[in-house]
């Protein structure tokens, strides 16, 4: 009975429910009366008539590729017999009604679609009209059974095809589950990707991908207040001769602990970025270009003194705003060429004031 239940009540089928559709379908006492006069006539035919409906079915490729072995076909035609005989019992209550949507239920599991289970329905209506009028002859029980036979039977359609919606809607609402699934481990996965891509795995610092956003960011608000932009690009000098004699567990070191440097030196509104290989760029808010050489650049210079005494940077500082601003590109551009300038003053031997 737990099975019963459970189904009965995922389609809230209740005693009223059955009683609506009964009415709904005029289906009377009257009607119950007639397919009852009928049971003991059908049940001497019962062999006959399962024996022709499967016959007949069998016939047909496409479902005799559904029924299968010869077992399943035995247990089919054990069922078909205990439906027809319920058709004329005069019993049709929460327990029909239970039977009629497990029917249901096991055709949609085992695949058979609509269009084959609607052909069933008519051929075994044909043979039970068939039968009523050979055995009761022109007669009005005959014309009130078929009357009541056909009533019953749009009853028993509708409640399988319950199931089926019910079936379909279950599957919907499963792949939908999934799909919502999915589509949160995807969001997930993609989040943790652009975190990923975002911050530099060996410094912390933003990536350089993310740099003309952060940069275009700092130009709009700078706009909107009147305020300037300062912009360092800052490089390590003699790199690669740093990697070539002291290895490059020690160039990523180096890298490293100048980026821990940057952030140090920088207030929060500050945008550091590991720009590529040693080189390195700061967006500075609300910063004059003095203001950047005498504060920040100073900073970052005393702390490296302390943490990698033996490394020498240059710094290429430019400001935009307050009045006129530069594009984010034209900035960047100028502020590395600012640093190799300084780079190449160094190498020419002459001092930077």
């Amino acid at each position: 009975m737990p099975n019963m239940k459970t189904l009965l009540e995922q389609l809230r089928f209740t005693e009223s429910e059955i009683r609506v559709r009964k009415r709904l379908l005029s289906f009377t006492a009257e009607d119950v009366s007639a397919l009852k006069h009928c049971c003991s006539l059908i049940e001497q035919r019962l062999d006959t008539i399962v024996d022709a409906f499967y016959s007949i079915q069998t016939s047909e490729p496409e479902i005799a590729a559904l029924i299968g072995d010869a077992d399943t076909l035995e247990r089919l035609q054990s069922a078909q017999r205990r439906y027809i005989l319920d058709l004329f019992t005069g019993n049709y209550d929460l327990e029909y009604a239970n039977n009629r949507l497990r029917i249901g239920l096991v055709h949609k599991r085992i695949g058979v679609e609509p269009k084959y289970y609607l052909s069933a329905v008519y051929l075994l209506r044909r043979l039970l009209v068939e039968n009523l009028n050979d055995l009761l002859g022109d007669n009005d029980l005959r014309l009130r059974a078929i009357q009541a036979l056909d009533k019953l039977l749009y009853f028993d359609v509708t409640l399988v095809f319950e199931t089926y919606i019910q079936s379909m809607m279950s599957a919907l609402e499963a792949v939908k589950n999934r799909t919502e699934d999915y589509a949160r481990a995807l969001e997930e996965t993609v989040a943790m990707r652009n975190g990923e891509l975002r911050t530099d795995a060996l410094t912390g610092l933003t990536t350089r991908r993310f740099l003309h956003e952060a940069l275009q960011r700092t130009l709009n608000a700078a706009q909107r207040r009147a305020e300037p932009v300062s912009v360092i690009f800052v490089d390590v000098d003699d790199f690669k001769y740093l990697n070539d004699h002291r290895g490059h567990a020690y160039g990523d070191q180096v890298l490293c602990e100048l980026g821990k440097v940057l952030l140090d030196a920088a207030r929060g509104e500050d945008t550091c970025v590991r720009y590529g290989g040693d080189e390195f760029c700061v967006v500075l808010a609300n910063s004059t270009e003095e203001q950047a050489l005498t504060s920040y650049c100073k900073r970052i210079n005393s702390l490296l003194a302390e943490r990698l005494p033996n490394v020498k940077i240059s710094m290429g500082v430019v400001q935009t705003g307050p009045q006129h601003f530069d594009k984010a590109e034209e900035l960047l551009k100028h502020a590395d060429h600012r640093m190799y300038k300084e780079k190449t003053v160094k190498k020419n031997g002459l001092a930077k004031h």
